[in-house]
């Protein structure tokens, strides 16, 4: 028997543009638990004084295309916070993208930004969007790099510099390459490089490779100061 090919769902990502400027997006951060637009079917009586054996007939009708809707970390004033307050009333292109790179494209209209901040536990938000029209479901498409790759640390000869990977869509693993001077270092492949001696007055960067099953991009920061002694 073939091994499943099933997954969950971290990794999915959420963004919206103006109805007017499709290619222009707002990732929204911090969701969970989304659920993409599904469609349910009426279904018409056409029963007639005929129909054979006195049988009801029926043929489809209207598609309703529903609703998608996801829960979020609540960080008021955060510029997901502030898209998805400037975005009542409006009509938004909206984009899922799941891990495996294939995306879920819909016309909605924000309905519910529903906030919640108990004193025990954290702040949370629900959003609901109604889909407007069929959604388009794309074929799988090469990672994209939402936010870029950041080195932190002091480039210095025997301090750990580590890299923030930034926010991929439709990524299913990400691997690591460290550069010095622009050149490969040899196994050089975690999240993490320590400079040795020989990077002394060269600048220190990381190439990530963001790959599902069909595609990769690679991305790479920007450099660190010099290092030194």
């Amino acid at each position: 028997m073939a091994d499943t090919e099933a997954s969950i769902g971290y990794g999915i990502t959420f963004e919206m543009a103006e109805a007017a400027t499709p290619t222009v997006f707002a990732y929204i951060a911090e969701i969970y638990d989304m659920t993409p637009p599904s469609d349910s079917t009426d279904t018409v009586d056409v029963t007639h004084m005929q129909s054979p054996n006195k049988t009801r007939e029926f043929i489809d009708g209207l598609t309703d295309p529903g609703e998608a809707s996801f829960e979020m970390n609540l960080v008021p004033g955060s510029d997901s916070d502030k898209a998805l307050l400037a975005a009542k009333g409006k009509r938004k292109w909206c984009r899922i993208t799941f891990p495996n790179g294939v995306q879920t494209l819909f016309f909605g209209v924000r309905t519910t930004y529903e906030k919640a901040a108990p004193t025990d536990d954290k702040m949370t938000a629900t959003v609901t969007f109604k889909v407007s029209g069929e959604p388009v479901q794309t074929d799988p498409a090469a990672p994209r790099n939402i936010s870029a790759p950041v080195v932190t640390g002091v480039a210095k000869v025997g301090a750990p510099l580590t890299v923030d990977p930034g926010i991929w869509a439709g990524a299913l693993g990400l691997t690591y390459q460290w550069k010095v001077d622009g050149t490969n270092v040899s196994g050089a492949t975690s999240t993490s490089y320590i400079p040795v001696t020989g990077d002394i007055g060269k600048g220190v960067s990381v190439a990530i490779t963001g790959a599902n099953d069909d595609f990769s991009t690679t991305v790479t920061s920007a450099e660190t100061a010099d290092v030194v002694a």
